[in-house]
């Protein structure tokens, strides 16, 4: 039996992006969705990635 092939590469970006997901679970705004709207959500989201 052969062992599967996986991208190095692919595996290390996932890495990164859930990476930065827990990162923002941590700000009660995102975890909780006070926001709203859709625009404020989203908002939040790229103030917290821009921080984190």
């Amino acid at each position: 039996m052969q062992p599967r092939y996986f991208d190095k590469l692919f595996y290390k970006a996932r890495h990164l992006v859930e990476e930065l997901f827990a990162k923002m679970k941590r700000y009660r705004a995102i975890a909780t969705c006070y926001d709203k709207l859709a625009s404020h959500f989203l908002s939040t989201i790229y103030l917290v990635s821009c921080v984190a």
